[in-house]
């Protein structure tokens, strides 16, 4: 992995994405200014609608901002055409996403190696690492299981596996435990944190409050905007029966 620097990782200033649906416009974020720094592990909450994914999508250069400026490790992404976008999310990020997003006629081995087609290696390179890798998540018995074949925590660490395949910086987690039971889930955290532990960046987005547990920072979005006080009401709002400590 990239050798750290100073200073903040992502910066963000009076971010804004507005999207239109017919006649009516949707502030999705509105204004949104954050400082994260290197190797922190950022958790984002808030009510659905709140903006947390609009957040994670533009960290990716999935999307574009309609106004503000994003810079993630250097790079002002908001200015940057979409051949190098595709570089930046390549080279820089790894995604993990609540629907796991595998390829169904792939094996779990065949699913994590599918990113360095990209990177110019030969097949037998992006074999023997794709294997290292789910040897790391603890699924080399299963490198040649498709994913119907795998339980939803599986089919997740092979995702995580893809995600770290091209030793990302950083890390988009979009409700990763969101399919998963009690203990699948868990066991997702630990190794997200594992990887944060590792000097990797990571963001996640997602209604568990377990996760909370592992983070360096806590971020509450409310109608596009970052919650700044007041984030433990808001997840009395969200949660009125849950323990806001578990």
């Amino acid at each position: 992995m990239a050798a750290q620097t100073t200073g903040d990782f992502i910066s963000i200033s009076d971010l804004r994405k507005v999207y239109v649906m017919g006649q009516t416009q949707v502030k999705a974020l509105d204004g949104v200014d954050l400082r994260i720094p290197h190797a922190s592990f950022t958790v984002t909450m808030g009510p659905s609608g709140s903006g947390k994914s609009t957040l994670l999508t533009l960290l990716g250069g999935l999307d574009r901002p309609t106004g503000g400026t994003i810079q993630v490790a250097g790079q002002r992404i908001d200015a940057l055409d979409e051949n190098e976008l595709a570089i930046y999310r390549r080279r820089v990020v790894g995604f993990i996403f609540q629907s796991f997003n595998l390829v169904p006629s792939m094996t779990a081995l065949e699913n994590v190696a599918f990113p360095m087609r990209f990177a110019g290696l030969r097949r037998r390179q992006r074999q023997e690492r794709a294997f290292e890798m789910l040897t790391r998540v603890g699924l080399a018995d299963r490198a040649y299981h498709r994913p119907g074949e795998l339980s939803g925590g599986q089919q997740q660490r092979v995702a995580i596996a893809r995600a770290l395949i091209n030793d990302p910086q950083l890390i988009l987690a979009d409700e990763p435990t969101g399919n998963l039971d009690t203990a699948s889930g868990l066991s997702i955290m630990q190794l997200l944190s594992e990887l944060h532990a590792g000097g990797r960046s990571v963001f996640v987005v997602t209604h568990d409050l377990r996760m909370r547990s592992f983070a360096t920072q806590t971020l509450y979005l409310l109608d596009g905007r970052l919650v700044e006080d007041g984030g433990e009401a808001l997840l009395a709002e969200m949660f009125p029966s849950e323990e806001k400590h578990a």
